[in-house]
């Protein structure tokens, strides 16, 4: 089967973006999946989340500006099926460069053929800056879809349609005819405000099936988990926090057909 390639992605930051995409990964291949975690993030949490140090010249940014290939980018972690392409604030300048440049929304598709080539991954997930600069729109010019994670506060709806409206764009202009929202996750619910129930209650009138049965819950052992360099089901996997991305991972095989 051909390698998926999902971006995780809110332009809004402190959403739970990189927590997902780091997490849903260790889930996926803690069920046997083998899984590319792709950091796009200058900020480079994705990375130091699984455990790895930010190292000058590991990213992607000379690749992406035409030099050497994303394969000798790839790195293990201690993680079985999980490997990553990690970031470093390198990455920064990517922004201001990549737009001077022939293909600029096409660097990632072009720089992914590679790894596509290995037909080693089952799925590469990208961790998205919190923006929607020149990387964020890279990677959805490279994806197959979108995954969004929401946050459960009143503004969460105000993103979701910017959102859509950059796929459309980028769709009209060809960069991605295929591109389009794989789904939206409720991140940081707190069940005992009516406030997370009435906000993922809204969500899924709005966009329906789209949005993943899973709500991820606010708690400590997640926002824990990062700082040893752990994915929640390695740092705590009994907590509420693992079952919560455990159930994901499985929703999101059952979109990919598998």
């Amino acid at each position: 089967m051909p390698t998926k390639v999902i971006a995780v992605a809110n332009q809004k930051g402190g959403v739970g973006k990189t927590t997902t995409a780091v997490n849903l990964a260790a889930c996926l291949a803690a069920v046997g999946k083998n899984i590319l975690l792709f950091d796009l993030d200058p900020q480079a949490n994705a990375t130091s989340g699984v455990g790895l140090e930010k190292t000058e010249g590991g990213s992607a940014y000379r690749v992406l500006l035409g030099e050497g290939t994303l394969v000798e980018k790839i790195k293990p972690t201690n993680f079985p099926h999980l490997e990553i392409i990690p970031s470093e604030v390198d990455l920064c300048a990517a922004d201001l460069e990549l737009a001077a440049l022939a293909n600029h929304l096409q660097r990632v598709a072009l720089a992914l053929q590679a790894v596509r080539a290995l037909q080693k991954y089952d799925l590469v997930l990208i961790d998205c800056p919190p923006s929607l600069g020149i990387l964020s729109l890279n990677a959805f010019a490279a994806c197959d879809g979108v995954l969004v994670p929401l946050q459960c506060e009143y503004y969460a709806l105000e993103g979701i349609s910017m959102m859509n409206r950059v796929l459309d764009q980028l769709r009209a202009a060809g960069a991605n005819p295929r591109l389009e929202v794989f789904g939206v996750v409720m991140t940081m619910f707190d069940g005992r405000t009516r406030l997370s129930q009435e906000v993922v209650g809204e969500v899924r009138q709005l966009l329906g099936e789209k949005v993943f049965e899973t709500v991820i819950p606010r708690t400590t052992r997640l926002a824990e988990a990062p700082s040893f360099g752990k994915p929640i089901n390695h740092y705590d996997p009994y907590s509420t926090g693992s079952a919560a991305y455990q159930l994901l991972a499985q929703e999101v095989l059952a979109r990919l057909g598998e």
